[in-house]
């Protein structure tokens, strides 16, 4: 996994990984979750992939737009 630049400072999230269908997610308390193009599919996907490569705006985008997740790990 990627560390998540967290450019704005004030991010849950620690770390990311790009898959070819999807990414997953490391929030800092430890779960992390697996995004992709089945649920919460394929746009938002690619939104989140842009979001966490460029370090600003996934927590954001995530909670704003109610993404739901396709597996959890704690």
């Amino acid at each position: 996994m990627h560390a998540y630049k967290n450019l704005a400072g004030n991010s849950g999230i620690e770390s990311y990984e790009i898959l070819r269908e999807g990414v997953k997610v490391r929030f800092k308390g430890g779960a992390t979750y697996l995004y992709d193009y089945r649920i919460p599919g394929r746009k938002q996907v690619e939104d989140m992939k842009r979001l966490a490569l460029s370090g600003k705006g996934l927590s954001r985008y995530i909670v704003q737009h109610g993404v739901d997740y396709a597996d959890k790990w704690e």
